[in-house]
């Protein structure tokens, strides 16, 4: 009986007919478009990801280009993809590149690893598809297909498993065509193998898969224990100056929004008035409560209460300076900052008000 071909083989194979050959990164695949895509990549679909990408890449085309550029141009043109502390890691690490290595990013896969932002897996990506380099990759998708090929019980995320995981994801690693390969098996999992009704009849894996031989690809791979999401509140004290501009605050660089700027915050059931006097040391007048607006994370929902007021000049002008975390914002969103999202919404009533 014939040795049926490797698992690398037959995953080249289907790649160089069905595989993704088009996307934006790969022409030119060097390794600074790689990283950037790759970052990208972390937390976001790649249909999604492409647009923010062309337009990163348009404003930043390279390292030094984006060293150079002030965090909150990084963040505005990130905001809408989430998770913001890729950006604020993509921009520190493009300062490290510059400063450390010449301006490319290194080669050396511990020292590339050491770059905030970049874990194994990232860097093993960005060696292999824009070098060839061989290492083993292991994103979400990869978890999957090895899963499922294998039937591994346990939570893929899990030390235990993970570890397992690795090993495979090594041992099956061939020495020739990483870049291909490595797109090939990516390829797999968001395309064929996906979370939701694999397409097993099109897998080049099906014929020893053995998730699909016991008729489990449906529950593997297994999901992470579920905790109850809870609920959270806060108001949002939108305090609008005689000019119309509004006062923002640059959130710490630790948690939700790091970096990014957003409006003053209380908690609910807080004399707004008196917490603007003792904050900010200035008086002001209530002029509406918002809708509340619900904003949804990975392990919490968060909903927000929109308060309106307003000053008068004198408040405006001496009592509240702009800082390196305070500033006055014109609502019009012609200064190029990064905003948290819900903000991005207010403002956009804002202009509705005004107008």
């Amino acid at each position: 009986m014939p040795i049926p071909p490797s698992l690398s083989e037959r995953l080249l194979t289907w790649y160089r007919l069905h595989g993704r050959k088009d996307l934006p990164w790969q022409h030119p695949a060097a390794p600074y478009p790689v990283w950037i895509s790759e970052i990208m990549l972390q937390q976001t679909q790649v249909q999604a990801a492409i647009p923010y990408f062309e337009k990163f890449m348009a404003r930043f085309p390279d390292v030094h280009a984006l060293a150079a550029a002030p965090v909150d141009e990084v963040l505005h043109i990130w905001s809408g993809l989430g998770y913001y502390a890729r950006a604020r890691n993509l921009h520190r690490t493009a300062e490290l590149v510059v400063a450390d290595h010449g301006g490319e990013l290194p080669r050396n896969i511990d020292a590339l690893m050491a770059l905030p932002g970049i874990g194994r897996s990232t860097a093993a990506a960005i060696l292999a598809l824009s070098f060839g380099d061989r290492h083993a990759i292991l994103d979400g998708n990869v978890k999957r297909v090895l899963c499922r090929y294998h039937s591994i019980e346990g939570w893929p995320g899990g030390s235990g498993v993970a570890k397992r995981l690795w090993a495979i994801a090594e041992a099956q690693t061939p020495d020739n065509d990483l870049a291909a390969y490595t797109q090939a098996l990516m390829d797999l999992g968001a395309t064929v193998c996906t979370r939701r009704q694999p397409r097993c009849e099109d897998c080049p894996l099906n014929g020893d898969c053995l998730a699909l031989a016991e008729g489990r690809e449906a529950e593997l791979p297994q999901r992470k224990p579920r905790k109850s999401t809870p609920l959270r509140q806060t108001v949002f004290v939108i305090v609008r100056d005689p000019r119309g501009r509004v006062l923002l605050e640059r959130r710490p660089p630790a948690g939700i929004w790091g970096g990014l700027w957003s409006f003053p915050e209380c908690e609910p059931g807080t004399d707004v008035g008196t917490w603007c006097h003792e904050h900010l040391g200035v008086a002001v007048t209530p002029v509406k409560d918002l809708d509340v607006l619900r904003h949804t994370f990975s392990h919490f929902r968060l909903d927000i209460q929109p308060t309106l007021l307003s000053i008068d000049v004198r408040g405006a002008v001496n009592a509240v300076k702009d800082s390196p975390d305070r500033k006055w914002y014109e609502v019009d969103g012609t200064e190029r900052i990064g905003l948290a999202a819900p903000v991005t919404r207010l403002l956009g009533s804002l202009r509705s008000l005004v107008d």
